[in-house]
């Protein structure tokens, strides 16, 4: 009644508060905050436990000492740059990995309603035109291949070898997996009646359950 009196609109008062309210929170939560709130909202449905820890070290590594005490609503194209630029050509996957995960993290604080505006982490249309690409920077150099031809020959030397090692690896090879799901396989998943190997989809990079 006092603010009908004074000529205020109640319900637009009450929505400028909540406005208020959302940026004062905006403007206390820091990116290491909303990086913590990021990775605990998506860590389940992550497959191992090894990814969440990389995204906890390089976060902790490269951006927290440059960005992470500060507002995410603060976070712009130059402090983005700062973390990048010195490890983009020296150190170049783990860098495009970290401006990935940034740019994640931001967009979680954008969709949480923590900030407004365009994302500075963006590669398409943005830090494209800033970087150059990994492609020049980067060059990949893939671990030596065995001749096809030469397997057979391979396979006998590796028989003159006792222990798990040699076992797995030929077990690996036989049935073309990958090397987790040689590794992590459980008696249980094998049928030796039919014959069969059962990975389950929780174990496989598909997703989806694989019969050997």
């Amino acid at each position: 009644r006092t603010l009908v009196h004074d000529g205020v609109d109640p319900i637009e008062n009450r929505r400028d508060v909540i406005a208020s309210k959302r940026l004062d929170d905006a403007k206390a939560m820091t990116f290491d905050d909303c990086a913590k709130r990021y990775i605990a909202a998506h860590e389940a449905g992550w497959r191992n436990n090894k990814h969440a820890a990389q995204w906890h070290s390089t976060l902790e590594k490269y951006v927290s000492p440059v960005m992470g005490r500060l507002s995410v609503q603060s976070i712009d194209v130059g402090l983005v740059m700062k973390v990048l630029e010195p490890i983009w050509t020296t150190r170049t996957e783990t860098a495009s990995r970290v401006r990935g995960r940034i740019e994640a993290v931001i967009d979680w604080a954008n969709a949480g309603g923590y900030r407004t505006g365009d994302n500075p982490a963006r590669w398409r249309g943005h830090l494209e035109n800033l970087l150059p690409h990994r492609s020049k920077v980067q060059r990949v150099k893939h671990h030596a291949a065995l001749p096809y031809a030469d397997i057979s020959n391979f396979m006998r030397e590796l028989g003159g070898f006792d222990g798990a090692a040699s076992a797995a690896l030929k077990f690996l090879i036989l049935t073309a997996t990958r090397t987790s799901e040689t590794i992590g396989a459980t008696w249980n998943e094998i049928d030796l009646g039919e014959k069969i190997w059962i990975i389950p989809a929780g174990r496989t990079k598909t997703g989806n359950e694989h019969r050997v």
